[in-house]
């Protein structure tokens, strides 16, 4: 009998012994994966830190009056408290920005919870307004008679007002559109008559984006290492790289040369007719440039087409200080490879109301215009063209990170790339 309660009493340590040990495993198993759950929130609040002090760094730059000078990283003070976590943040400029038109900067984002500390780097650069494939400051001509969208328009690419669109019939915009005002004005009432196809949505109550009123960084690069004319002047773009320029001031008549080394040409006028026409095919980087109204004569087009090859390095910008204008005696089926730009005020068509049909405009790069002009007249009851042309707008998707040289800027950034390090 003592042999057998011996027995059991040393069972019984066993099973304690061994309900211990799992006991222990268990806590130890437990503390561990509260550990690993600890580092994983820790790990995730961390990063969600980095990402806000990205957004803090963005904002500081959007901030400034100008872009910060310099090649030296420097720190920001502390941004605004988040609950999760904390983060500091490095600005590092390119080491090119002295030189460049665009400058660059790296926001380097130490974001922290806990132990755990996640970096992030956004890298971006200065916008501009060639990101955009259509922009207008008000959607009325003059300031107070309404352009409207019609069936058979068509636009790809970033489209924006600080206003609100008028649209009649079933136009279609196949890239983000957004709009000041919070609501569209329609010929007939609205859908189903009135039908836009917003491809990807359009955006009601969006901020304003200020348009600049001169082009003065394309002026001061012309005048400093491109070429500034004076009085009148007529450009005939070449494919073979240069272009014939006649200027009474300069007494040249059709005078060949290459295109300016930096890519800036800028025409002074006086009043009246000094103004700029320009025509051709492009081969290289140049933006063109007025004080007066800058006048399309015939179909301006790359010597490399993008549209068939994206390695096209061919880019244009057309940029008036007043407006730029489509010739009444420009061909039927007319194609402007380029983005343009009209500060004060529109781009229109001359004689809009007057001409016979002429069949589509093609754009392909970006419109972007202080007030909207017309193109054409349509008849209200069918939105079918009557004179003039229709729209046929296709952005240059290249213009996102590569615009034409000298083209004004946002006051905005666009990202190029973000890394987590």
């Amino acid at each position: 009998m003592a042999k057998k309660k011996g027995f059991l009493l040393i069972f019984a340590y066993m099973v304690i012994a061994v309900l211990s040990v799992l006991l222990a495993a268990l806590v130890a198993r437990s503390i561990a994966e509260w550990r690993v759950a600890e580092r994983d929130k820790n790990s995730t609040a961390a990063f969600y830190a980095a990402e806000a002090g990205i957004d803090y760094g963005l904002d500081w730059l959007r901030s400034q009056g100008n872009p910060p000078g310099g090649t030296a990283p420097f720190n920001l003070p502390a941004g605004p408290a988040i609950e999760t976590g904390a983060y500091s943040v490095t600005i590092d400029p390119d080491n090119a920005n002295p030189t460049a038109y665009l400058k660059r900067y790296q926001i380097i984002s130490t974001g922290q919870s806990g132990d755990t500390t996640r970096v992030a780097t956004y890298e971006v650069k200065e916008d501009t307004f060639a990101r955009f494939a259509y922009l207008s400051d008000t959607e009325h001509f003059l300031r107070f008679i309404p352009v409207w969208f019609i069936t058979g328009d068509q636009l790809s690419g970033p489209v924006h007002t600080n206003s609100h669109f008028h649209i009649s019939g079933n136009p279609v915009f196949t890239d983000v559109v957004s709009s000041v005002d919070d609501a569209i004005s329609y010929m007939h009432g609205g859908p189903p008559n009135d039908n836009p196809s917003f491809q990807k949505g359009i955006k009601f109550g969006a901020p304003e984006i200020e348009m600049p009123s001169k082009a003065l960084d394309l002026r001061t690069a012309a005048v400093q290492d491109g070429l500034h004319l004076t009085g009148p002047t007529t450009i005939v773009l070449n494919a073979d790289g240069t272009m014939n320029v006649t200027n009474s001031h300069e007494n040249w008549v059709n005078q060949n040369m290459p295109l300016p080394a930096n890519g800036a040409l800028f025409v002074t006028g006086a009043q009246g007719g000094d103004n700029l026409w320009i025509s051709g095919t492009l081969n290289g980087q140049l933006t063109v440039g007025t004080n007066r109204d800058l006048v399309i004569t015939n179909n301006i087009t790359y010597n490399t087409n993008p549209v068939t090859n994206p390695s096209s390095t061919d880019m244009l910008g057309l940029i008036a200080e007043k407006d730029v204008i489509i010739s009444q005696n420009a061909p039927s089926n007319l194609t402007i490879q380029a983005s343009i730009l009209a500060l004060d005020d529109s781009f229109y068509v001359e004689n809009w109301a007057g001409l016979p049909p002429k069949g589509k405009l093609n754009i392909y790069g970006g419109l972007i215009q202080d007030a909207r002009g017309p193109i054409g007249l349509f008849n209200p009851a069918t939105s079918t063209i009557i004179s003039g042309y229709s729209k046929n707008y296709v952005y240059d998707p290249r213009l996102r990170n590569i615009p034409p040289p000298f083209f004004p800027t946002t006051g905005d950034y666009v990202g190029l790339s973000w890394r987590e390090q």
